[in-house]
């Protein structure tokens, strides 16, 4: 694992103005798979309960938008909580907070402008998907914590980036009903799927420095425990699909995305970090297949 990065300093992020940079670094925008993460629970949403296209198409994109901002500033809360830890940590060590290339206080600015971006989104959603979407701030701000205290912070990762599932579907409906539940529940375990493959890129370093994680907790039992992770949520994306109402097409549209989920549990090396990156990074895909499936249960 020497030598082992995921900073992406290179593409259009070098093209930036120079003072800007360590910014975008800090945003993980040189890294935008999290902020599809954070959106694709939101999607199936829509798919399956916007009252309408363009409802649907307004609604994706104010999701994205936010998407991008709160991920951006989880990435900031996160840094600034484990900045000492990252200097220990080898995939980590050239984080901008990390390596002094941006100040505690020019972070909190910056913190403060990706806030401000994202409650301008959220102010266009339905008091209902308001006062949804305002719960997840408190978990947003103690996440970083979860990895000193437990075994399963990627549990509490999962209620927060599986969070868009029922503010979307509250901003598409107006409420909650089961199969927001339902779905909310499905991002949960697909969350703590992925999430534990991403964790065994430090697992050695964390072991070191005292971080926690399920991927530490299961060491080579993984594949088992990622195979339940992956079987609750197909099972409990078909509860949400019944629920919701959706046709039998449903299921059969749901496979592509079952079988990227097997591939990842098939082929799983937790030796091998680089492999790691590249089986959750399939996640995005795996998230539009699953919105996709939604949209044909609803043909």
């Amino acid at each position: 694992m020497a030598g082992y990065t995921d900073i992406r300093a290179q593409g259009w992020v070098a093209r930036l103005p120079e003072a800007w940079r360590p910014y975008a670094l800090l945003a993980r925008f040189d890294r935008p798979i999290g902020a599809w993460l954070l959106v694709l629970p939101g999607f199936w949403a829509f798919a399956a309960a916007a009252p309408s296209w363009g409802e649907g198409i307004r609604l994706t994109l104010l999701f994205l938008l936010g998407a991008f901002a709160m991920r951006a500033a989880g990435c900031v809360v996160n840094d600034l909580w484990d900045r000492d830890l990252d200097r220990q940590v080898e995939r980590t060590r050239g984080r901008p907070l990390a390596s002094g290339a941006v100040t505690p206080w020019q972070a909190l600015w910056f913190l403060a402008g990706l806030c401000a971006v994202g409650a301008a989104v959220l102010f266009q959603l339905s008091w209902a998907a308001i006062l949804v979407g305002l719960g997840s701030l408190v978990l947003i701000a103690l996440y970083p914590l979860a990895k000193r205290v437990t075994d399963w912070p990627q549990a509490v990762l999962g209620v927060v980036f599986s969070w868009a599932a029922p503010t979307g579907w509250a901003a598409a409906t107006g409420g909650l009903d089961p199969a927001a539940l339902a779905l909310w529940a499905a991002g949960f375990c697909w969350i703590l799927g992925y999430d534990t493959i991403y964790a065994h890129q430090d697992r050695e370093d964390d072991a070191l420095v005292g971080i926690r994680s399920t991927a530490r907790k299961f060491g080579e039992r993984s594949r088992p425990f990622l195979a339940a992770c992956y079987g609750a949520t197909i099972a409990l994306l078909l509860v949400a699909g019944w629920l919701a109402g959706l046709s039998a097409w449903f299921v059969p549209a749901l496979l592509p995305a079952a079988g990227l989920l097997a591939y990842q549990v098939a082929t799983l090396d937790i030796h091998d970090p680089a492999r790691c990156l590249r089986l959750f990074k399939l996640n995005r895909d795996v998230g539009l297949l699953v919105a996709l499936a939604f949209l044909v249960g609803r043909a």
